[in-house]
């Protein structure tokens, strides 16, 4: 499996490992608020659509996967399993009963914000191949009722959370919101990205001299700073990017651990091996933020980004399942994402 760049080989193990996940049932960690005795069901009862995976995110990044792949590469051997997989998850009556779940009272904050981001990115993906694919434009309509109800609640929440969570885990503000400018942009969603943009200035914007020293976290997979650096790349001008970045950079110490991979004591530990999520995560950040950062800088960034990927890029495709459930959707991220917009 090369490291620099995705080749067909690469994205056939990606589509596998994809495509036995979300229809795997169990191991399932359920996330769910009972609001009576006999309020719980199977996860494909709760879920007809991202049942598999071991959780609901995770589903979704990896039926994400599938579509990615599918666009990339759309003369894979493996394209019409993936074109067949689609078609039986992606029905207008499932995503209809997923919906229904999360208009619950009780689900109010299921999966916010990262669930959340990681549909809409799916429903971007979706979007872009159905511009000029028939089968993945039905997809998307089928979607679609979902990711309007999600970007309307992700607008609601922005607009009257004060602070961000910085927190590397699912409960990173500025990752969501990153996920969700794909979709305001594939459905041209102006409100949503003006409330992304106006919060992403409101919370990140006056930032100095980014504590690198205090990452990472034990059980983090994003870094908080980096992950804050492409919101900012994201939301403004090559100019007004590199203004930012000067005064939020921390020093040149604390920048050396950002451009070192982390090492992973126990890759069979649900929570420590989110670190080679961590490793996957950064390259997908050095990636995007390469071409904004000062000169000096750009050369740093893409021998960051190659050797993030060496050190994590084998456990998408060959680890345990408490990794392999997940990781190759950011190595996908790492090796093909780098649009800015």
């Amino acid at each position: 499996m090369t490291h620099t760049h995705l080749d067909d080989a690469t994205a056939e193990q990606f589509a596998h490992v994809a495509l036995e996940n979300i229809a795997r049932q169990y191991p399932y960690k359920v996330d769910h608020l009972m609001v009576g005795a006999d309020d719980l069901s199977a996860p494909v009862v709760m879920h007809p659509v991202f049942y598999g995976s071991y959780d609901w995110h995770s589903s979704v990044h990896m039926h994400w996967l599938l579509v990615r792949v599918l666009s990339l590469r759309p003369a894979l051997p493996v394209a019409d399993r993936i074109r067949a997989a689609l078609d039986r998850q992606l029905l207008p009556e499932a995503i209809a009963a997923e919906l229904a779940y999360f208009e619950r009272p009780a689900s109010r904050t299921f999966e916010r914000p990262y669930g959340w981001g990681w549909f809409l990115r799916l429903q971007a993906e979706l979007r872009t191949l159905g511009a000029r694919d028939a089968q993945a434009a039905r997809w998307a309509t089928a979607c679609a009722p979902l990711a309007d109800h999600l970007a309307q609640r992700l607008i609601d929440y922005i607009d009257i959370a004060d602070f961000p969570v910085r927190t590397g885990t699912h409960l990173n503000s500025a990752f969501a919101l990153i996920m969700a400018l794909f979709y305001a942009k594939s459905d041209q969603h102006l409100a949503l990205r003006k409330a992304i943009v106006r919060q992403a200035h409101r919370w990140f914007g006056h930032d100095q001299r980014y504590p690198a020293r205090y990452e990472p976290g034990g059980d983090e997979f994003l870094s908080g700073g980096l992950v804050e650096a492409v919101l900012m790349r994201h939301v403004l001008d090559d100019c007004s990017f590199g203004d930012w970045w000067e005064m939020f950079s921390p020093g040149e110490a604390e920048l050396a651990m950002w451009l070192t991979p982390v090492t992973v004591a126990d890759r069979t530990d649900p929570k420590m091996s989110h670190l080679d999520g961590l490793n996957l995560s950064r390259a997908w950040c050095w990636r995007v933020l390469g071409p904004g950062l000062p000169p000096v800088l750009q050369p740093l960034a893409i021998r960051a980004w190659s050797d993030h990927l060496e050190a994590s890029l084998p456990q998408a495709v060959e680890g345990h399942y408490v990794a392999t459930h997940w990781l190759a959707t950011f190595a996908l991220l790492a090796l093909t994402d780098s649009a800015v917009g």
